[in-house]
């Protein structure tokens, strides 16, 4: 139950939007700290691949300085060894040679450790790099958890509190609505079967003046008159249960009860017409079950015609293993879903139905383009047993 203190929806709203557009800002710099790591991290990567490509050349002339020098020490050894068999500009050319390789050696070796020594660097910083990425990307995982519950749950405070007002509001209408409704039935009964009935009684007084009067003849015509006025009058009476409760939904089930409605309503409003289809066997539910699906169509239909003006309406129903699904579509004049939220009280009704069914409706419209209402209902779970 809420106070009766009036609650200010707006100052809601405002606090609401300054911490999702602080929340959000924050998240901006989360994620642009997490971009720029990223970018660092492509160009260490590329880097270090680089590197890796140069100690593989290295090692490779390493490897080779290495085999060209351990030949020169060998041709040393033997000049040296055999002295007297070799001029002095080849025993000088072949020390040059052996220590030219070997100088050579040591800086490739060192330049191989310094690069070894780079790349051990590198993929250090890349781990660390990449484990600022995973903990921004996780830190905006979360920011985007908060986001979420400000913006669908407690963003919506302020749209309950709004829903219970109109909760309250249709609480209200329906009472009004109840009183309207006993209104109509007694104008209706009042103007159409009372006043029928009483003109038979009427006619029926006159039928033995008129055979005494005027003869038979006249009096079968009498007759005849009356049996048409009875028959129009039993047909409201009919037409007036079948709006407070089709009979026949306990004994044929939804599918014929709805064919005979909706051919009715074609009759009661000529220039009309219903294209009703169900797909797969028809399943008999619960009687509540078969109501709400039965007021549902009756309030959609009706509204098609009462506002949307439609001069063809579609109504299908699909039976699934699980689910029943009705559609009701028309091509009518359409309207905007987010003014007629506030007051279309018929749609509130529909959709506390559908809530009690543990159903789901979505609506398609705009003005000037038709009206498409999707309902789908649970079926009980015993209809879902007997058919698995």
């Amino acid at each position: 139950m809420f106070s009766n203190e009036k609650v200010d929806i707006g100052s809601l709203d405002v606090i609401f939007n300054r911490m999702i557009e602080t929340i959000t800002s924050s998240k901006s710099d989360i994620f642009i700290i997490s971009e720029q790591s990223r970018s660092s991290f492509e160009e260490l990567k590329e880097e270090l691949e680089f590197i890796k490509q140069k100690i593989k050349l290295i090692i490779d002339e390493s490897d080779d300085l290495e085999q060209r020098t351990k030949l020169a020490k060998l041709r040393l050894v033997e000049v040296s060894k055999y002295f007297n068999q070799y001029t002095e500009e080849q025993v000088r050319e072949a020390y040059e040679n052996a220590n030219d390789l070997q100088i050579r050696l040591s800086l490739t070796r060192s330049e191989e450790k310094r690069l070894r020594e780079k790349r051990d660097d590198l993929e250090r910083r890349l781990k660390s790099l990449y484990d600022t990425i995973e903990r921004a990307e996780h830190i905006v995982d979360q920011v985007n958890v908060v986001l979420n519950y400000l913006t669908t749950d407690l963003k919506n405070v302020s749209l309950a509190l709004e829903n219970a007002k109109i909760k309250q509001d249709f609480g209200i209408k329906i009472i009004a609505a109840q009183e309207k409704e006993r209104k109509r039935l007694s104008r209706e009964i009042h103007d159409g079967p009372a006043q029928m009935m009483a003109n038979v009684l009427m006619r029926s007084n006159l039928i033995e003046r008129t055979y005494k009067e005027k003869g038979m003849e006249q009096a079968i015509k009498e007759i005849a008159e009356l049996k048409k006025t009875v028959r129009n009058a039993l047909s409201e009476v009919r037409r007036i249960i079948y709006d407070l409760r089709p009979m026949a939904l306990d004994d044929l089930g939804i599918v014929p009860t709805l064919k005979k409605y909706l051919s009715t309503i074609m009759e009661y409003n000529p220039g009309v017409q219903i294209h009703f289809q169900t797909f797969s066997d028809e399943k008999r539910l619960p009687s509540d079950y078969e109501v709400s699906i039965f007021r549902l169509v009756q309030e959609s239909v009706n509204n098609a015609i009462k506002h949307g003006k439609s001069p063809d309406i579609w109504v299908k129903i699909e039976w699934l293993r699980e689910q029943v699904s009705i559609l009701v579509k028309d091509n009518g004049t359409g309207f905007d879903k987010k003014t007629a939220r506030e007051h279309s009280f018929g749609i509130i009704g529909m959709k506390e139905r559908v809530d009690l069914l543990k159903g789901t409706m979505q609506i398609q419209s705009s003005p000037g383009n038709g009206t498409s209402i999707l309902f789908k209902v649970p079926l009980p779970e015993k209809i879902q047993t007997i058919e698995n």
